[in-house]
């Protein structure tokens, strides 16, 4: 272990336990124990494992952290071995893990509904009239879309449904009375670490009934993404974000019988070498997206983007609160959205640049798509909601909108 690299595919969230600061660490692989909480002291620490720096390069980087104060090879090999036991790093342990969950997942012919039952109910019965409770909640002075004109896609959040009654209901009110055959959802892939994008061919089952996948239009995607798309399908086992929208979809659309192409989107920042541009994005993903622009262009196809803009707050790594971030992120939103609905990419990653990513704005590869996908088009917003946890002075904003034909 000359070269230690910790594991990027875990989330670390910041809270409060009997009046000590703690970061609980979030692993969907199921390694590290659910409940564990690290010191904050330990963050910068993994930052510096990056698998590029050496054991002497650590003890010096990790003395200089803590004023000088002597770490030796023999320390860091010590804590090394701590934290592999912890699940904390990428070592041959968490491969053979990471390798034996995908070969489970992969054996099965469905991605079943994991949050059923946790972000909502989880039978027929109850499930459907809590969406109908939803639906009804879409804003009553939302702007109405153009008389006439054919709706392409959506935007809605993926943000627990509870949370964003009100975008939900305005995002999948406009849905009702139509049948389209093809669905294609661009969620986003929190835990993608190869590529862009990640793919899957199975159903996505809900209480409501399966949703199944348009395995054709998977496979040519696959085919034409090349190195913008990861090669496995794990990324889907634990991800919410298609989910819900697999959930919406099943109730407003009825007996409509209708496939899914379900997309993940990751982090930009990584898949494009640090270079988040318009010409960095196209240049990785270009033939991907030629292909899903030719399948949202067949007749009774949808387009769904399943995304959250803004998190802020010390739970998303600031070092305020939200409330003192709240204008300048939902200043950001707005501009993404006119960028969106000006049909101006350009414009889009420039306001991503223009605030470095300070926001964490997770969806930011799922409207870059959505963008590129669709022809020249109308987009309406119908609602911009944000949650706030009060309990970690943290918030993440969210919209709804939809892009009608011109």
């Amino acid at each position: 272990m000359e070269h230690p690299r910790a594991r990027h595919d875990l989330e670390f969230i910041p809270f409060d336990h009997e009046g000590r600061q703690m970061i609980l660490v979030r692993d969907r692989l199921g390694l590290v124990p659910y409940g564990t909480g690290v010191p904050p002291g330990l963050l910068p620490i993994l930052a510096l494992m990056d698998g590029l720096r050496s054991l002497d390069d650590l003890a010096r980087e990790i003395t200089a952290l803590q004023g000088g104060r002597g770490v030796s090879r023999e320390d860091i090999l010590a804590v090394l071995a701590e934290l592999d036991q912890a699940g904390l790093l990428d070592t041959e342990r968490y491969r053979a893990a990471k390798t034996q969950a995908a070969a489970d997942f992969a054996a099965k012919p469905i991605r079943e509904a994991v949050f059923a039952g946790q972000a909502y109910p989880d039978t027929r019965a109850l499930l459907a009239p809590y969406l109908d409770a939803i639906l009804a909640l879409a804003p009553q002075d939302a702007p109405a879309l153009p008389a006439g004109a054919r709706l392409l896609g959506i935007i809605a959040p993926h943000i627990d449904p509870e949370a964003g009654k009100a975008a939900y209901g305005a995002a999948y009110a406009p849905l009702r009375g139509l049948a389209p055959k093809r669905v294609v959802v661009l969620g986003v892939g929190h835990q993608i670490i190869r590529g862009l994008y990640c793919l899957t061919n199975k159903s996505y089952a809900t209480p409501l009934g399966d949703v199944p996948a348009d395995a054709a239009a998977v496979a040519r995607l696959r085919a034409a993404g090349g190195a913008a798309v990861d090669p496995g399908d794990l990324q889907h086992r634990d991800e919410h974000s298609v989910e819900f929208q697999a959930v919406f979809l099943r109730h407003v659309l009825g007996e409509t019988p209708f496939s899914l192409v379900p997309v993940l989107c990751g982090s930009p920042l990584g898949a494009l070498s640090g270079n988040a541009s318009h010409a960095a994005f196209l240049d990785l993903a270009g033939p991907f997206l030629e292909t899903l622009r030719e399948l949202a262009a067949t007749p009774d196809t949808l387009v769904v983007a399943g995304v959250d803009f803004c998190h802020i707050g010390p739970k998303f790594g600031h070092d305020k609160p939200a409330q003192l971030l709240e204008d300048a992120a939902t200043a950001h939103d707005a501009a993404l959205l006119d960028a969106l609905a000006a049909g101006d990419a350009e414009a889009f990653w420039a306001e991503s640049a223009r605030v470095k990513d300070r926001y964490n704005v997770c969806g930011l590869t799922a409207l870059a798509t959505l963008a590129e996908i669709l022809p020249p088009s109308d987009m309406t917003v119908l609602c911009r909601d944000i949650m706030r946890e009060k309990e970690t002075a943290s918030a993440v904003t969210f919209a709804a909108a939809a892009v009608t034909a011109r």
